[in-house]
């Protein structure tokens, strides 16, 4: 990300210089900021999406879903009753559905914090951090615009998986109408109108977790151990999820509501559910936000 303050790096579009953004004399003109904010934004959303190491993660995320697809291909044979091999292998918009159970756990996790722990860290390992802080923004504003990139990052990867694995289980598998959790039958137009629910809801749990690692992020200078302890943490509160003797905790790990999407997969709607999973997502972000801005708008930032 860093690099792109100076264009250092080929083929990258150089970030808006945040001394050419500096406020003239006698304060920032009306609307400047917003709009130094919103190049802001979009320098970070560009190099985002431009950087190698993202985009092939992006691919990977787009490859699993047909790994997925073609797995249950050849596993299906004559099986089209009613097991999960079966009922995909029936309908292939059920292979979405199939993909973000697969993914929820580990993969997606592991790409999100890859970019959310780079965030912050990233910038201070490269040195370059002092000269965001040169612009009219702030620290906060800056953090916010690191943490709205994070946002957009955890969209497009959930929408990588849908996308992907609706092409591959059209091409696959015969589509039509779907067969939900609970028994009932629904259209094909209303079955992608739940992809879309689930794609949201699977993004605003990878935005809770792309709080957290920003967080951790503002707490060290090497990018590396923010991701690695954002994926710790991850995996623990998967292993404590399990452990049927503190079952109490279950419900504060951020980890237990992730699967929650299977509530569009029920008619009607479980909306309650879901409703519970968001608010501990928000619950998270607003925590490790919280942490985030203490620690960053009072850091001693010298790189």
């Amino acid at each position: 990300m860093s690099e792109a303050l100076s264009g250092a790096r080929p083929g990258e579009e150089e970030r808006p210089s945040a001394h050419a953004a500096a406020p003239a004399p006698g304060g920032p003109p009306a609307g400047g900021t917003t709009r130094h904010l919103t190049r802001l934004l979009a320098s970070e959303i560009g190099l985002t999406f431009r950087r190698p190491r993202n985009l092939a993660m992006l691919g990977v995320l787009a490859v699993v879903p047909v790994l997925v697809g073609v797995a249950v291909r050849v596993a299906s044979g004559e099986d089209v009753g009613g097991s999960i091999v079966g009922q995909i292998a029936g309908n292939g918009l059920m292979l979405t559905f199939a993909a973000f159970v697969a993914m929820m756990p580990i993969v997606l996790p592991l790409t999100v914090a890859v970019v959310a722990g780079d965030a912050i860290a990233g910038e201070a390992a490269q040195g370059t951090l002092r000269y965001l802080l040169v612009a009219p923004a702030g620290r906060t504003r800056l953090l916010a615009v690191k943490y709205a990139n994070i946002v957009v990052f955890c969209l497009a990867a959930c929408a990588v998986v849908a996308l992907s694995a609706l092409a591959a289980g059209l091409l696959l598998f015969p589509a039509g109408p779907v067969t939900l959790l609970s028994g009932t039958t629904i259209p094909a137009a209303g079955a992608l109108l739940r992809v879309g629910v689930v794609v949201l809801y699977a993004a605003a749990g990878m935005a809770a977790l792309g709080a957290v690692a920003l967080a951790v992020s503002t707490l060290t200078e090497a990018p590396i151990g923010a991701v690695a302890s954002s994926v710790v943490l991850v995996v623990v509160s998967q292993v404590l999820s399990a452990i049927p003797q503190v079952a109490a905790v279950r419900p504060f790990l951020l980890t237990s509501w992730w699967s929650a999407f299977d509530g569009a997969l029920r008619a009607p709607v479980a909306f309650d559910q879901m409703g519970q999973g968001l608010l501990v997502f928000a619950a998270y972000a607003l925590v490790a936000g919280s942490v985030a801005w203490a620690r960053f708008t009072s850091k001693d930032i010298t790189a």
